[in-house]
C-alpha cells in the first residue's frame, strides 16, 4: 500500500482522479460530516479549546511515535516553524474557533457557514496566480447557493460571537490549507501532520489555560466517546486525507467537503437526532450535490488528455 509519505511527496502534480484520492474524499466528506455533531456531544464534558487541544496533542502524538517507529527522521527547524504557523491558522484558529461556535451556534449552521470556505481559498490563490477553471468556478457558485438555501431553511438564529469565531475559523482554515500548499511546506508526508498537529494542539491548550477553561470530571460518556470519535477519525483519519489532497489534488476539489458536510449533517440530524428536514431543505441539499458534481467535472476535464485534431 502506498504510504501517506510518498502520497504527499508527489504533490500537485497528479493529474488523475485515482482510487486514493477517491478515498481520501470519502474521508473526508462522510467522517468531516459527522464530527461536526461529535464536537456538540463532546462539549458536554470537554469545553472548546481543552477539547480541541487534547485531541490534536493525543492524535498528534500517536502519529509521530508510528512515524519514528517506521524510521522516519524529526523535522527540521523550518519544518517546525512551519507547522506552528500551519497548525496555529489550520486548528487554533479554525477548529477552535469552530468548537467554540457550537457552543452558542448549532452544528448545521456551523456547517452551512463554512461553505464560503472554497471561495476563501480561491481568493487567496489568485496571489500566485491560479484561476479556478470554468467547471470549478461553476461547482462553488452552485454549491455555495445550495449552502446559503439550507441556512435560510433551518432560520438559523446566532449569537454574535458565534458568527465572529466562525468567521474566524474559516479565514483561519483557509490561509493556513493555501500557505500549507504554497509558502509553507511541512514535513514529508505523515510526520508534518503531525508536527502540526502537535503545535496547534499545544497553541490551543494554551488557549484554554488563558481562558480558564476546565472539563467536567468524571465526564460523561457520550462526550468521551464523542472525543475518542475525533480523535481517531476526525484527526487521523480524516485530516490526514485532507493534507493529502491538498498534495495531489486542486484547492477546489479538496475543499469540496464543504458542500457534501452540510448533507451528512442533515440526514444525521435526521436518523440520530431526530430531527425534521423539510422538503425545502432536501432541495437545497440537491443544489449542494449538484455543485460538488460540477466540481468533479472539472477535475476530468481537466484530467483528460487533450483530443488530436
Amino acid at each position: 500500500m502506498t504510504s501517506l509519505s510518498t502520497l504527499a511527496s508527489r504533490g500537485p502534480s497528479a493529474h488523475r482522479l485515482d482510487p486514493v484520492l477517491v478515498g481520501c474524499l470519502a474521508a473526508t466528506w462522510l467522517v468531516w460530516g459527522s464530527t461536526y455533531l461529535a464536537i456538540k456531544y463532546a462539549l458536554l464534558s470537554f469545553p472548546p479549546f481543552f477539547q480541541m487541544g487534547t485531541r490534536f496533542l493525543v492524535a498528534g502524538a500517536l502519529l509521530m511515535a508510528w512515524m519514528r517507529w517506521r524510521g522516519r527522521p524529526l523535522p527540521n527547524a523550518r519544518q517546525w516553524l512551519h507547522a506552528a504557523v500551519v497548525g496555529a491558522l489550520m486548528l487554533g484558529g479554525g477548529m477552535g474557533c469552530t468548537a467554540y461556535a457550537e457552543q452558542t451556534v448549532s452544528s448545521g449552521l456551523v456547517v452551512a457557514f463554512i461553505a464560503v470556505v472554497p471561495l476563501m481559498i480561491a481568493a487567496l490563490n489568485l496571489i500566485w496566480g491560479l484561476l479556478p477553471t470554468r467547471w470549478e468556478t461553476a461547482g462553488i457558485v452552485v454549491g455555495l447557493a445550495g449552502v446559503l438555501l439550507l441556512t435560510q431553511g433551518a432560520g438559523f438564529q446566532a449569537s454574535p460571537a458565534g458568527l465572529a469565531a466562525i468567521t474566524m475559523a474559516c479565514a483561519g482554515w483557509s490561509l493556513g490549507s493555501v500557505l500549507s500548499q504554497r509558502s509553507l511546506p511541512l514535513a514529508p508526508g505523515a510526520m508534518g501532520f503531525a508536527s502540526e498537529m502537535l503545535c496547534g494542539g499545544a497553541l490551543l491548550m494554551a488557549m484554554a489555560w488563558l481562558s480558564g477553561e476546565s472539563p467536567e470530571w468524571p465526564p460523561q460518556p457520550l462526550a468521551v466517546a464523542a472525543w475518542g470519535y475525533l480523535v481517531v477519525f476526525g484527526s487521523l483519519v480524516a485530516f490526514n486525507a485532507y493534507m493529502v489532497l491538498l498534495g495531489r489534488a486542486s484547492a477546489a476539489l479538496a475543499s469540496s467537503y464543504t458542500f457534501v458536510t452540510p448533507v451528512i449533517a442533515m440526514l444525521l440530524g435526521v436518523f440520530v437526532a431526530g430531527e425534521h428536514v423539510t422538503g425545502y431543505e432536501w432541495l437545497a441539499a440537491g443544489i449542494v450535490l449538484v455543485g460538488v458534481v460540477l466540481m468533479l467535472r472539472g477535475k476530468a476535464l481537466a484530467a483528460a488528455p487533450p483530443r488530436r485534431p
